[in-house]
């Protein structure tokens, strides 16, 4: 099973090359739908295993340490190690983890399950994305492909919230066992259809396991730290020393792979600023989403009383960026480049949040179903060419790096834009506020997190706007991110 042949480089969509592509959409699509579904069912998963609300946010916080803090290994382990393997194997995990979670009867289970299914997903994802860069030749082929990835990686969180609901209706178990079904499915499709071509040969060599651990460590304990910031009057001295801890792992990191033959990241890739403009963006506009998407599944459940179903029907329309994205994404692309199109998904996101800030109990859903559909074109405009500039004029045998760099900025975004708008909220309880208000208030995070990314996207179209080609080339594209 974890064997590889020389793979083909697809340089156009026939049907055996749309057959590869399913089987790596369907994977980020498993990983979207399980945080989007868990997520619904967690006030019935306390019910019903009586958690503490410590713990409760503990099972959310269990998945975000496991994959943030692994993501860079993972992305890096695929280049070494070899993609397909690597997909395979991890996506395995996944299917056994989640059923195990389907199966816990104590807190304790349920924190292992997820936070083995993080790691599980550090490792899938980025070696399923450097997948589809390295067997779709650059160009019109790779664009288009990562475009559908995209698209289907958001709409599988989108629609998450729905299908969450639905299950969580018969039994929060289902939400754990019907991801243990669809990898079974995925898995049984990759087996035939994924190739690779195993290990490069400029990547063979020894393993750098002090990189390994001290980037992993830090990683563990910043997204940790960030977590804590949920709950900020809770051990300010505790997180501070996690803060500080991690980044003391990271300046050893960046000592280590500066000295080792055979680093773990070659921190020359940081050089590029189109690289880390393209990864800031990212980690601001998921960040903004994040936030904007726990705020909003407080205000229908805990101010409103609405049910899970009602509210992943009242989120539902955000998953149109399933459609829009393969579809209208790639013409607009090529009529306007992509620095301009992430630019404006990122405005369209700003005022999508906008729009949601005079919510009061009585609002009806009509006023804000318009919000909700800004925010699910701004996905469809903004995921896709993320995608494509994060990895896009990458050497192949950086390619899983640059998409563990690019997954790494998509988990702490989603991390930190939950604890930010927490801590708001928390703050403006305590200050007086009331729920209604207090949410209002926390909602200013979002906005401001869109708008800084939309500035960051900005600087690089104003600086690349009179060189920018009338049809798309990635490889121009991406010096404008």
């Amino acid at each position: 099973m974890l064997e590889s042949r020389p793979a083909e480089v697809f340089t156009e969509m026939s049907g055996r090359t749309w057959a590869v592509l399913a089987v790596l959409c369907g994977a980020i699509f498993l990983e979207g739908i399980d945080v989007a579904m868990l997520n619904v069912a967690l006030p019935s998963i306390r019910s019903d295993l009586g958690l503490s609300t410590g713990m409760l946010s503990g099972v959310v916080s269990a998945y975000v340490l496991g994959y943030g803090g692994f993501m860079l290994l993972g992305g890096r382990a695929a280049d070494l190690l070899g993609r397909r393997r690597m997909f395979l194997f991890w996506l395995t995990v996944f299917l056994l983890f989640s059923g195990l979670g389907g199966f816990a009867t104590e807190g304790w289970m349920l924190l292992t399950a997820r936070f083995v299914t993080g790691v599980a997903a550090a490792f899938m994802a980025p070696a399923g994305l450097s997948l589809i860069t390295t067997n779709f030749a650059e160009g019109p082929a790779r664009n288009k492909a990562l475009l559908v990835y995209a698209g289907i990686a958001a709409g599988g969180f989108s629609l998450g919230m729905v299908v969450g609901g639905l299950l969580t209706a018969l039994g929060w178990r289902w939400v754990f066992f019907a991801p243990v079904v669809l990898s079974a499915l995925i898995l049984a499709a990759a087996i035939p259809l994924v190739w690779d071509s195993g290990v490069p040969e400029r990547v063979r060599g020894g393993f750098d396991l002090l990189g390994a651990f001290s980037v992993t460590g830090a990683m563990l304990l910043l997204v940790y730290g960030v977590v804590r910031l949920e709950h900020p009057g809770d051990g300010p001295a505790l997180t501070a020393m996690v803060f500080a801890a991690g980044l003391l792992l990271l300046a050893l990191f960046v000592v280590n792979e500066r000295r080792t033959a055979n680093p773990l990241v070659r921190l020359g890739i940081l050089r590029s600023g189109a690289l880390v403009r393209t990864n800031v963006v990212a980690l601001l506009f998921v960040g903004s989403f994040a936030g904007f998407q726990f705020l909003a599944t407080l205000y229908f459940q805990e101010l409103r009383g609405w049910s899970t179903v009602q509210t992943g029907l009242a989120m539902a329309v955000i998953g149109v960026d399933a459609v829009l994205a393969p579809v209208l994404t790639p013409r607009l692309v090529d009529r306007f480049g992509n620095a301009r199109v992430v630019f404006g998904g990122v405005v369209l996101a700003a005022i999508a949040y906008a729009f949601f800030l005079p919510t009061d109990i009585d609002r009806a859903y009509a006023a804000m179903f318009p919000a909700m559909l800004l925010l699910g074109v701004a996905f469809a405009l903004v995921y896709g060419p993320l995608t494509i500039a994060g990895t896009d004029g990458i050497a192949e045998e950086d390619q899983g790096l640059a998409s563990g760099l690019l997954y790494t900025a998509f988990q702490f975004g989603f991390a930190l834009g939950i604890s930010a708008v927490t801590a708001v909220e928390v703050a403006a309880v305590t200050a007086g506020q009331s729920g209604i208000e207090a949410v209002r208030t926390a909602l200013i995070v979002p906005v401001v997190a869109a708008a800084v990314a939309g500035l960051v996207a900005a600087f690089g179209l104003r600086r690349n706007a009179a060189d920018e080609p009338a049809t798309y080339s990635a490889s121009t594209q991406l010096a404008q991110v």
